[in-house]
């Protein structure tokens, strides 16, 4: 049972305009952006922030996602664009949040140890009598 739409007799005759020209009737939807494989991206995660391979498999991603809208096949296209995005995202936060993290302990040790250092310098500036010692 054939179910696509429109249902038209493929032998029919196409209708004619009064001067002979056939019409054509294109339809028009909502215009898609094309799919973005995200290579520039994905070469800089794969050279600067390559922890766990993450970088590599963006990459890997990125080309086939590349391939497949060079093919034509955009809905491949997208969801390897997509995949190869996850992949980044993940490798940056990788690359960055442990440095992040770092630095913020270093502050709040220094913070501390600066604390330490105040009450101790407080200790050693006392003034003691002689008489304190007999």
């Amino acid at each position: 049972m054939d179910t696509s739409y429109p249902r038209e007799d493929p032998g029919a005759p196409t209708p004619r305009k009064a001067d002979g020209s056939a019409h054509t009737a294109l339809a028009l939807g909502a215009p898609r952006p094309p799919p973005r494989d995200h290579l520039i991206w994905s070469v800089f995660s794969t050279l600067y922030l390559n922890l766990c391979c993450l970088g590599f498999l963006a990459l890997a991603y990125s080309i086939k996602a590349r391939d497949q809208k060079v093919a034509g096949d955009l809905e491949a296209a997208r969801r390897l664009g997509s995949k190869a995005k996850c992949y980044n995202i993940l490798a940056t936060m990788w690359a960055l949040v442990p440095p992040l993290l770092l630095l913020v302990l270093v502050v709040t040790g220094a913070l501390h140890l600066s604390r330490l250092a105040k009450g101790s310098a407080a200790f050693f500036s006392t003034k003691f009598d002689d008489a304190d010692y007999d």
